[in-house]
């Protein structure tokens, strides 16, 4: 199956002491390129997160959104530095002993002193946070593979049908272009005996021109690489997976050999058919860019 760039993901897990909440999204880019936001107390993970992501996803650009809840009653507790409130006391007495300044310290005053009381951080246990936290990037990634998958089904429908278009194209081609050259062998024929008269027509020259004429506007070749590369998108897209570059390089290519038809063109339905066979070649590559 191919895939869509495009796609959102959302999970939620949560355990007795926390909450995860995952979220991603993601738009058109020509390489891997994520961008993780999670909680400065859990950056340790972000590499773990981004390797998961890696298993399942081959390019895009990727927002992800990991939001942590502690629903623990001791997430945080002060500590009290006795040895260091001491140092302060002693030298507040010294300060007021050497400027004979009042002595008017308070238990609130020396408490908001720097790290007389400090705000620590319970510890974590890594190996429960990454279990609940993996699992939710799984149930994130998940729900965005899905809709990479769903969204990549309509792709490949529209895609199909543009490409049955340029197969319509192509016959038309090939079945006009035969006609041209007995076409223009009489025309040059009859130019010819305008101006010759009853002089005998020297028949050699004539098909000289005439092969000349014929090898100038000759598209069987590219007519051939045109259904080669149909085809090639074609199985590409029943084979699935991560295609999108490979497709782009061969609609570039069948870019290519439509403008070669174009500049050989000597007759305006052919001229008007590569016209209509450029537009739908454009039609695929910006579709084609749309997918993994």
């Amino acid at each position: 199956m191919v895939k869509s760039m495009t796609g959102f993901g959302r999970y939620e897990s949560s355990d007795e002491n926390r909450k995860f909440t995952v979220e991603m999204k993601s738009v058109n880019h020509r390489y891997f390129d994520v961008n993780i936001r999670i909680p400065k107390k859990l950056a340790c993970f972000e590499a773990a997160v981004r390797n998961l992501l890696k298993a399942h996803i081959e390019r895009g650009k990727i927002d992800v959104f990991i939001n942590y809840e502690d629903l623990s009653q001791s997430g945080a507790y002060l500590t009290y530095n006795e040895t260091l409130a001491k140092e302060y006391l002693s030298y507040f007495a010294k300060m007021k002993e050497q400027f004979g300044l009042e002595d008017d310290m308070t238990v609130s005053r020396l408490a908001r002193c720097p790290e007389v009381l400090v705000m620590q951080e319970q510890p974590v246990d890594e190996e429960e946070i990454w279990k609940l936290l993996a699992h939710t990037v799984e149930g994130a990634v998940k729900q965005f593979v899905d809709s990479r998958i769903a969204e990549g089904a309509r792709l490949k429908e529209d895609l199909v049908e543009k490409l049955q278009h340029i197969s319509d194209c192509v016959d038309r081609i090939e079945a006009h272009s035969p006609g041209l050259v007995e076409e223009y062998r009489k025309k040059l024929e009859a130019k010819v005996r305008e101006m010759l008269g009853d002089t005998t027509i020297d028949e050699g020259r004539i098909a000289t021109e005439v092969t000349i004429f014929a090898d100038k506007i000759c598209v069987d070749e590219e007519t051939v690489r045109l259904k080669s590369h149909v085809k090639s998108t074609m199985d590409a897209l029943e084979k699935g997976g991560a295609v999108g570059k490979k497709l782009d390089f061969i609609a570039q290519e069948m870019n290519r050999e439509a403008n070669t038809i174009m500049s050989k063109a000597n007759d305006l339905e052919i001229t008007n058919t590569a016209i209509t066979l450029k537009t739908e070649i454009e039609k695929v590559r910006e579709q084609i860019q749309n997918l993994e």
